[in-house]
């Protein structure tokens, strides 16, 4: 890839970056996060995402990087909003079989922001035959199953840890790939490589298959200007060989990067909504805020040089962050 193109692709993340710092408040946790009729989607999930998002961030920037201090800082307001960790073990025990809870708390636990307790607690539910005898989707069991080796739970044996059912484990029909197939395939991808903190990872059938089919997908999703797809699928081709090389992602990066809005947001679709302006509204946000973080994540692993894989339990800066309740800042 040229420099030019690496600068390009980096500035779509730095924009993406800005915006979402710009709208911090509205990732925020509100009064209605522990309550039985609260919208997940619209509270936990984002946040969960930002986590997500800003810890891989973190993890493939240097500290003096500005990205990785962005990250950073965005990283420390979401655990923020968590009450250092102390919702996780409330919400628990209002809901002790959800599995949102350990799947966000897995985004935090990744980036080494811990809450012993919670983990203790949620250990004792993950041994019961009720957590695991609940039916769910493949591609969200996966999500447990790193959850749950994020925070230390416990270790998936290799045999779980195929993605036996999902659609991308099939090597389905290329042609019948669509939207909801792809959001699962992409996310298969992320849970096997720890969101592509280890792309060797992912079974070489399963790579070889993306390799091959991954461009056709991703021209028609740059095609039909579904971004947010786009981008998942763009941080898929991180981190698996290219054969085409560089021209392709080169392409859809110039394409995603003119549909980015001058305030850093990228809209779900081309034709969301409101998408020219940014109104301050929630459906602005909620419209935005997944692709925007996407755009992110996909530019940094995209140009991201090799870096040494840090331990779990320590942030990008070495320090170990065991979180408690009472506990302000890094131990």
């Amino acid at each position: 890839m040229t420099a030019a193109g690496t600068r390009e692709i980096r500035e779509v993340a730095e924009h993406a970056l800005a915006w979402v710092d710009a709208h911090r408040a509205d990732f925020a946790l509100g009064e209605d996060a522990l309550a039985a009729d609260g919208e997940v989607d619209r509270s936990w999930k984002p946040l969960g995402e930002l986590a997500q998002v800003c810890a891989t961030v973190t993890r493939h920037t240097a500290p003096p990087d500005p990205l990785h201090a962005s990250a950073a800082g965005l990283l420390e307001f979401a655990w923020h909003q968590t009450g250092e960790g102390e919702l996780f073990p409330r919400i628990q025990r209002l809901e002790p079989f959800a599995t949102y809870p350990l799947e966000v708390y897995g985004a935090f636990a990744s980036a080494g922001y811990r809450h012993p307790a919670y983990e203790e607690a949620a250990a004792v539910v993950a041994r019961t035959r009720s957590w695991w005898l609940t039916e769910q989707e493949p591609t969200r069991r996966l999500a447990v199953l790193s959850a749950e080796e994020r925070s230390g739970i416990r270790r998936a044996g290799p045999e779980e840890l195929l993605p036996a059912g999902t659609w991308l484990a099939g090597r389905p029909e290329p042609w019948t790939f669509e939207r909801d197939a792809g959001y699962a395939a992409t996310h298969v991808v992320f849970h096997l490589t720890d969101w592509g903190r280890d792309p060797g990872a992912l079974p070489p059938d399963l790579a070889s298959y993306l390799a091959d089919w991954l461009p056709a997908w991703l021209d028609t999703c740059l095609e039909a200007g579904m971004w947010d797809l786009s981008c998942e699928l763009l941080a898929v081709a991180a981190t698996v060989p290219r054969p085409d090389g560089e021209t392709l992602l080169e392409g859809a990066w110039q394409r995603v990067r003119a549909a980015q809005r001058p305030s850093g947001a990228l809209p779900e679709l081309e034709h969301t909504p409101g998408g020219a302006g940014d109104d301050g509204s929630e459906r602005h946000f909620m419209n935005h805020y997944h692709s925007t973080l996407m755009a992110a994540f996909a530019a940094v692993l995209t140009t991201a040089q090799p870096r040494e894989t840090t331990d779990r339990t320590t942030d990008a800066a070495g320090r170990t962050r065991h979180r408690q309740s009472g506990q302000g800042a890094p131990a």
